[in-house]
């Protein structure tokens, strides 16, 4: 389950969604996630499920890929899907009325509207990280915020604090499934017993978790250090980024997409 999760990994291949500019992918995908909000028809949700289809497959990144980053979240879809049925009142009849329990379709309509959010949720924001690599994602960041340097905001070093938090998202879960599996090699049992007997059988695996993710803090400082890292001001760097024309191309299609959404 741990590998499944695909948030922070980058999957290179020469596509054209990985040449584009960082700042547009971030702002894209930010007003992407505006979309998914604005909308509440089935057909505005087919509209928007052909455009990330379109996306995907510009992007070259394998469909069962991506698909594998919704496994870790299925039970939160389910939950949320479950509750929007239950919790959610109609004007009309319910559909199911079975003593204190009532459902009714505009519970039904609401929960799957919600599932398909979510779904399309996970898959445009694992897009960003899949086709942008962390250097160039630590380079739109910044520049998206320097604006913000007039107002005292460290806008170079809060860029590499999340694309270093993004990068080490697979790191993390590839060392807590190594220490799982080798805990259970030991004896331990993470699955039987009570809540608050599985929360117990969690601190074999969060101590040298935090062990290792401190000494590769650690680790990761000392190879800043060495490369004479001295923070953002006065850096320079090999690629500067730089508007192309797919980058225009890129823009009319966000613009018709988010023009569709809204007439939809």
């Amino acid at each position: 389950m741990l590998r499944d999760i695909t948030i922070g990994q980058y999957y290179s291949v020469p596509s054209i969604i990985h040449k584009m500019d960082p700042r547009f992918k971030i702002i894209a995908s930010m007003l992407y996630l505006v979309s998914l909000f604005l909308i509440n028809q089935i057909i505005a949700y087919t509209a928007v499920v052909v455009f990330i289809g379109i996306v995907i497959k510009l992007s070259k990144v394998p469909v069962n890929f991506i698909m594998k980053g919704l496994k870790p979240v299925f039970m939160l879809i389910i939950f949320a899907f479950v509750i929007n049925v239950f919790l959610t009142t109609g004007t009309g009849d319910p559909l199911i009325h079975a003593g204190f329990i009532k459902i009714y379709p505009e519970g039904v309509e609401r929960a799957f509207f919600m599932a398909i959010r979510l779904i399309l949720l996970i898959i445009g924001t694992s897009l960003l990280t899949l086709t942008t690599s962390p250097i160039e994602l630590t380079d739109g960041i910044e520049y998206l915020l320097s604006p913000f340097k007039r107002i005292g905001m460290p806008a170079h070093e809060l860029a590499m604090m999340m694309t270093i938090a993004l990068r080490f998202i697979p790191t993390l879960l590839e060392e807590t499934d190594k220490i799982m599996k080798a805990q259970m090699a030991r004896g331990a049992d993470f699955e039987s017993g009570n809540l608050m007997n599985r929360a117990k059988a969690l601190i074999p695996l969060l101590v040298p978790l935090f062990i290792s993710a401190f000494r590769r803090a650690d680790e990761l400082a000392m190879a800043m250090e060495a490369r004479c890292y001295r923070g953002g001001e006065g850096r320079t760097r090999m690629k500067v980024l730089k508007y192309s024309s797919r980058d225009l191309y890129g823009s009319a299609i966000m613009i018709i997409y988010l023009t569709t959404c809204i007439i939809l």
